[in-house]
């Protein structure tokens, strides 16, 4: 039988690469496909390369052509929502701003200074800006969502997970990519790469993604009528490194850039049906009414480098990452998204602009790992952070060409140090315990001015000033125990206990309150089991957890003004449960599936929120009118989340022909601490689907494929903006597009 090289599995979750990537690995015969079996997934959760299925924290990661399919469409970081259990993402800025939320716990906040419980961390620098947050998906080696508290090795602000993004980095041997796709709205999406060596110790590689689609909403407000004035985004970003490897010794340097001119999210007036979570009737995500629509604008320009140093002896390794990041943004946008006339009933334009003119984050680690060959080992190290941060929020007068009426300044410093450490101890060939430990210092100064008010009939003097200076120190710890019940099933389970720094939501623009939330502590138990099956083709892993959380830094966002406030909730508990699984069904037909179910309630007797100018709220109200929020759920966290895909692929000709599927479902969530009737998003389920055939030449592999993205159109409320009128956001309509994809060596 003719030997040919097939594409890659799709897979979903732990990402195992059933058949490698395309161009790497092969299926050279049907005789050989009865043989197949799940690979290893290597992991680096522990700052060390590990196998998946002997790591004792809940870990998921993507991979290959998984990474390739969901991120396709030209789609930003939150391609990534709902595709991996209890991880959900969103934003109210569009394609920059991401906020994560794992097991429930986020961070609704939108100023530019918003602290999150879940980290990113990318090619190992902490992104702690939520701008940089961002950055586009492209050349990716491997992204990991760790969830639970990570707060030994990884540190800063972990109490909910993390998320880790993996680059691919230079080796000595030739090989690249290039893919092109072009789609809906004119949607172009290109991807490339290269690597190569250049003297027998140094190597490189070259990354780029170049992302373009046309605007093509209309704005149809009476005397503001304008053809395609919101929609697209022209996006340019890159990567460079390059790898000295001379012995014992490696160097790897990285710069990054990114550079998106775009139009913001859309926001649109009255698109909830008042008394119900409807998408009201007529509506056309291809129409706006706004009276701001053709100011709105949003630039962005970010750049980063990074260090490794890394020496290796014979006990131990020595590493050394030193990052610096800085970050530009300008964002402008009709925030109420109507206009006088309607739609329905806006009691006062809103536009606003928020800005970041000078940002920069430095960051450095040492740490060291032994190579013993006993029953122990360790890592310990040095972290260090700091963080300059300036932000502007101006606000437009709408009834004068939108002239300048308000401008408010916010400057603020972080600094962070902490020390750390873990150790493992091989009890015995099957049990293995692992503790962490590590001290961590927090402080920040903050200082906002607000020079000119946008909304004087609040009796607010144009002239004000806030200042605070927190900081706080923690000890965060973990104890795991992996325990190997046979060759096929180890069980795990894990105590955490993490925080999150002091807060501050110096918004002051359309309000008067510089507040400041406490640091916050989680406790969290967990344990599950982790097997392979049907002799290695197939692989189920499931946990169970709870946690606890004092003192949680919650963000009411909104009520009676487009305004932040910081609030501490007495405690928050959490529940639930994590099951993924994929197999082998046979040697054409390969499926995933995952399920997820969080259950989040706050505890606080006399914890009240501002609730929305126009809607309907189910809470009690206490005498100021305010909800009281005990007992209810936590905002954008859905209690589930399941996927399934299935790939089923043929040999034809020199090579093959293959269909796969993709489906993803999250349940309702609530968009803010209160309860209310219209600002309950609704459940949605989004299915992707992508055929094609994948064939080999002489030095290349080729590939040619149709899909689509959100194939049954369906369209709900993803967020919203309650101070003003029943304002929301809509998920992307049905996205149809073609794609080619070399892979060179």
């Amino acid at each position: 039988m003719q030997t040919i090289k097939k594409s890659p599995v799709f897979l979903c979750v732990h990402a195992a690469l059933f058949a490698g990537s395309l161009g790497t690995s092969a299926i050279a015969s049907a005789e050989e496909a009865q043989d197949m079996k799940l690979e290893v997934i290597e992991v680096t959760a522990r700052k060390r390369v590990e196998n998946v299925q002997e790591v004792p924290v809940s870990v998921s990661a993507m991979q290959g052509e998984m990474l390739d399919v969901y991120s396709s469409a030209g789609m930003d970081i939150r391609f990534m929502s709902a595709k991996i259990p209890s991880l959900s993402i969103e934003s109210s800025f569009g394609r920059t701003f991401p906020r994560f939320y794992v097991r429930g716990l986020g961070n609704t906040d939108f100023d530019l200074n918003g602290s999150q419980p879940v980290s990113l961390v990318v090619d190992e620098v902490v992104q702690e800006n939520p701008i940089l947050k961002g950055f586009p998906v492209f050349d990716v080696e491997r992204v990991e969502v760790l969830r639970g508290p990570q707060g030994t090795l990884f540190g800063r602000n972990t109490p909910a997970g993390l998320v880790k993004f993996d680059s691919k980095k230079p080796t000595q041997e030739f090989d690249g990519f290039a893919s092109y796709s072009y789609g809906t709205h004119n949607t172009q999406d290109f991807k490339g790469a290269v690597g190569f060596g250049l003297t027998d110790k140094l190597s490189t590689r070259v990354s780029l993604l170049k992302q373009k689609r046309d605007d093509y909403i209309d704005n149809e407000a009476p005397g503001y009528e304008q053809d395609n004035v919101l929609g697209g985004y022209d996006e340019t970003a890159g990567r460079v490194q390059f790898l000295w490897e001379d012995g014992d010794f490696t160097a790897l340097l990285n710069y990054h850039f990114r550079d998106l001119e775009a139009k913001p999210i859309v926001f649109n007036a009255n698109l909830i049906e008042s008394g119900t979570n409807n998408i009201r009737k007529g509506f056309n995500d291809e129409k706006v009414f706004q009276d701001a629509a053709g100011n709105a604008k949003q630039d962005v320009e970010t750049n980063g480098g990074s260090l490794k140093l890394e020496y290796t002896s014979d006990e131990y390794v020595y590493t050394s990452i030193t990052g610096y990041e800085s970050a530009e943004i300008f964002s402008r946008a009709d925030v109420d998204g109507g206009n006088p006339a309607g739609p329905g009933f806006i009691p006062f334009s809103s536009e606003s602009a928020d800005a970041i003119p000078d940002h920069e984050q430095i960051t450095q680690e040492f740490r060291v790992t032994s190579l013993y060959d006993g029953p122990m080992n360790f890592q310990a190290g040095l972290f260090y952070y700091f963080e300059d941060l300036t932000i502007e929020s101006l606000s437009y007068d709408t009834t004068n060409n939108s002239a300048i009426n308000g401008y408010a300044v916010q400057e603020q410093e972080t600094r962070a140090w902490a020390l750390f450490g873990s150790m493992d101890y091989q009890v015995s060939d099957d049990l293995k315990i692992t503790t962490g430990l590590r001290y961590s210092k927090d402080d920040k100064e903050f200082v906002a001015e607000r020079f000119t008010n946008p909304t004087p009939w609040n009796g607010s003097p144009d002239y004000i000033k806030g200042e605070a200076n927190p900081d706080d120190s923690h000890v965060s710890w973990d104890i795991s125990a992996n325990y190997k019940v046979s060759d096929d099933i180890n069980w795990f389970g894990r105590i955490a206990n993490s925080f999150r720094a002091p807060s501050i939501q110096g918004r002051i623009l359309f309000g008067d309150e510089v507040t400041v939330a406490d640091s916050e502590t989680i406790t969290s138990f967990e344990t599950g089991l982790k097997t392979d099956v049907l002799d290695g083709r197939g692989r189920i892993n499931g946990s169970v957890f709870y946690y606890t959380m004092d003192d949680q830094q919650l963000t009411a966002v909104g009520g009676d003004a487009n305004f932040n406030r910081l609030v501490n909730a007495d405690e928050t508990t959490g529940y639930g449960f994590e099951i993924d699984a994929e197999f082998v069904v046979t040697e054409n037909l390969l499926v995933t599936g995952n399920v997820s179910y969080n259950n989040t309630e706050i505890n606080d007797n006399d914890l009240s929120i501002a609730v929305c100018a126009q809607c309907t709220v189910t809470d009690p109200l206490n005498s100021d009118g305010r909800a009281i929020i005990d007992g209810n759920s936590l905002p954008h966290a859905p209690e589930w989340i399941a996927n399934f895909t299935a790939r089923y692929a043929r040999e034809l000709g020199d090579g093959e022909i293959f269909i796969y599927t993709d489906w993803s479902y999250r349940s309702e969530i609530d968009f803010f601490l209160y309860n209310s009737v219209e600002f309950e998003g609704k459940s949605l389920l989004e299915g992707g689907l992508r055929t094609g055939y994948a064939w080999s030449g002489a030095d290349n592999d080729y590939e040619v494929a149709l899909f689509a993205r959100n194939i049954t159109d369906e369209q709900v409320v993803i967020g919203g903006v309650d101070f003003n009128n029943n304002t929301g956001i809509v998920n992307e309509g049905r996205f149809v597009g073609a794609e080619f994809k070399v892979n060179f060596f």
